[in-house]
């Protein structure tokens, strides 16, 4: 090959592999870092073991696969192979392993909500088909019941399409930095003043006033979640912890906490997924969606923010905000 061709071929950011034969004649620097520096001049099927990429190598017409595992465990690259004169073939790679990822996620995310809309729309169809056989109306204690029932499973449903339509609006704006001046001790006391069960939260700050730059309504909605959170799975004798601590590094630390019985160590790193419950019936009996924790992983997200979660079994849980204040 010339040296005009191979200086063009060099400049190109993608993967390129050039084949006469069996051998590779040209790399560029991208495919050498993928392949490995010395691929030049080595069999193709050592350089590229995937069989269905070789498969496609020696088809005269050329075309594409889908090769995984090519730089790491578990990356998908789409490969193109492209017949040249006198045997030769030209080989473009490109990593393709976010999209994938992304189009899997959106996958698992539709399944699960599917799912999880369905379960308590199978109850509610069911039970509505027993209270319209005539007979049922004569057990009034059961016909309530059912009633009971219906209006819990309907609750649920509503949560979760609220859930999701909240997580929808998070993403939508992802990407759009907030610039509102927030006053975070007044929103505290503000969202902690809705509880049905206010004297079971005791919040406290070292300062009386700090604001924040950020969206109102999301920064309640995560102080909102939190708490929520730390009364469905804390002890209702003890009650739930809420600290706000400003500091002169610009950070403000929104600490949430419950005396429950606390989450195991390998649940801690999936809290944020869209609708993981480290405890699958708990949750739902405690009418959780699954859906919380990843709202406020994008809210925090968007503002800049940082989230975690700490635990220990028999002694609670602690989930610490920390956000850059104004």
């Amino acid at each position: 090959m010339d040296e005009f061709a191979n200086q063009l071929l060099s400049l190109i950011e993608i993967p390129i592999v050039l084949i006469q034969g069996d051998r590779i004649s040209f790399a560029n620097s991208a495919a050498k870092t993928l392949l490995g520096g010395h691929i030049e001049g080595q069999d193709i099927r050592i350089a590229l073991r995937d069989p269905e990429a070789l498969k496609l190598v020696k088809s005269p017409e050329g075309g594409r696969a889908q090769i995984t595992g090519l730089s790491v465990r578990g990356s998908v690259w789409e490969m193109v192979c492209s017949p040249l004169a006198n045997n030769n073939r030209l080989i473009s790679l490109r990593d393709k392993s976010v999209q994938v990822s992304v189009a899997r996620a959106h996958a698992d995310f539709v399944a699960n909500a599917s799912h999880e809309l369905r379960t308590p729309l199978t109850a509610i169809l069911g039970y509505v088909e027993t209270l319209s056989d005539p007979k049922a109306g004569e057990d009034l204690v059961t016909r309530q019941r059912f009633l009971d029932i219906i209006k819990r499973e309907a609750t649920r449903m509503q949560a979760l399409v609220s859930d999701l339509m909240s997580l929808s609006r998070i993403e939508a704006v992802r990407h759009e930095v907030p610039s509102d001046e927030v006053e975070m001790v007044s929103l505290c006391r503000e969202v902690i003043g809705e509880r049905l069960r206010e004297s079971e939260v005791e919040f406290s700050s070292n300062v009386d006033k700090v604001i924040a730059t950020g969206d109102h309504a999301q920064l309640a909605q995560v102080v909102r979640n939190l708490v929520d959170n730390a009364e469905k799975y804390g002890r209702s004798d003890v009650g739930t912890k809420v600290r706000l601590e400003s500091s002169d590094r610009g950070w403000l630390t929104l600490t949430v906490t419950d005396h429950g019985e606390g989450i195991a160590p390998e649940h801690l790193p999936r809290l944020t997924e869209r609708f993981y419950r480290a405890d699958t019936g708990r949750s739902r009996a405690a009418g959780g969606t699954g859906l919380g924790l990843a709202i406020v992983k994008h809210i925090v997200e968007r503002h800049r923010g940082r989230f975690d979660i700490s635990s220990r079994q028999g002694e609670g849980t602690t989930a610490t905000i920390m956000l850059p204040q104004s």
